[in-house]
């Protein structure tokens, strides 16, 4: 776990805090299962991951669909986006993060 947030993550959180997307509790930080979630609604069993540089490759990207068929199987959704998409796009990100939990909630 990190002890400080990327500025790009931090300013996803100050979106997903307290309650303010579909009314949801975001958490940050979760471990699940042998896995650290960037941002986990347990309620909604959706993770929001914010990928930088360093998944662009092709070794990182089998471990991150891996780790993303893992999570399914387990019951969990599973959002990712570019560290650009959050920077320059975050009210589209939170808006694609709004709809994943309107539908899944809905379907529940």
């Amino acid at each position: 776990m990190r002890s400080s947030m990327p500025e790009c993550e931090r300013r996803l959180w100050s979106k997903l805090r307290n309650r303010q997307v579909a009314g949801v509790k975001f958490r940050r930080q979760v471990p699940i299962g042998p896995f650290i979630a960037d941002f986990a609604c347990v309620e909604a069993r959706l993770i929001v991951e914010v990928d930088g540089e360093t998944h662009g490759n092709d070794e990182q990207e089998a471990r991150d669909a891996a780790r993303t068929a893992k999570l399914e199987r387990e019951g969990w959704r599973v959002m990712r986006f570019w560290v650009n998409e959050v920077t320059t796009e975050l009210d589209w990100v939170v808006d694609r993060i709004r709809e994943a939990i309107t539908g899944e909630l809905t379907a529940a």
